[in-house]
C-alpha cells in the first residue's frame, strides 16, 4: 500500500512516551506532522528531534501536533525526550506494523550490509486526515523549515 498526497492516513494506535496509547485518530480538527525517523540518540536523528523542538512553538501556534515514530522502545523514548528536553510525543512502533502500514519499512543499505529499517519520512495530514504533503528520504538539513513553510502556506 502506498500513503499518498490526497489519501487518509491510516489510523493507528501506539504507546508513547508520556505512558499513554495515542492513536492518530485523536488529533482529528488539528494538522498533525509525524515523522518516522530510524533510531533514538543517532546523530542524524537527534539533529531532526531537535530541530523540531526549536520549530515546537511556531508548530503549535499554526495549529500543527508534531508526532515522531521509531521502533525504539518506549523507555528508550522517554530517554531521548528527556535528554534533549523534546516537547513533543514520541510513539514506539516496535513490530514495525505502523512503519510498513506507511511503507517507510524499507531495504537499506549501509557499508555494503543490506538491512530493514526506517526511511526517514515525514508526513503533512490535515484536519479532516488526509495526507497533504510527503517527504521520503529527508535529509534533515533545513527540513523543518521546509515542513513549517508547506504548513505555514
Amino acid at each position: 500500500m502506498t500513503v499518498d498526497i490526497g489519501v487518509k492516513a491510516p489510523d493507528f494506535t501506539l504507546p508513547a512516551n508520556n505512558g499513554e496509547e495515542v492513536s492518530l485518530s485523536n488529533y482529528r480538527g488539528r494538522k498533525v506532522v509525524l515523522y518516522f525517523y530510524p533510531k533514538d540518540m543517532t546523530p542524524g536523528c537527534t539533529t531532526e528531534a531537535c530541530d523540531f523542538r526549536d520549530a515546537y512553538e511556531k508548530f503549535i501556534n499554526a495549529g500543527a501536533t508534531i508526532l515522531g515514530i521509531s521502533p525504539d522502545p518506549i523507555q528508550k523514548h522517554q530517554k531521548f525526550v528527556e535528554k534533549y528536553h523534546l516537547p513533543f510525543i514520541l510513539l514506539s512502533d516496535e513490530t514495525t506494523e505502523v512503519a510498513k502500514l506507511y511503507d517507510v519499512w524499507k531495504l537499506k543499505k549501509n557499508f555494503g550490509k543490506e538491512y530493514m529499517g526506517i526511511e526517514r519520512t515525514t508526513f503533512l495530514i490535515n484536519e479532516e486526515g488526509m495526507i497533504e504533503k510527503v517527504w521520503q528520504k529527508v535529509r534533515v538539513k533545513n527540513h523543518v523549515e521546509d515542513v513549517f513553510s508547506v504548513l505555514h502556506q
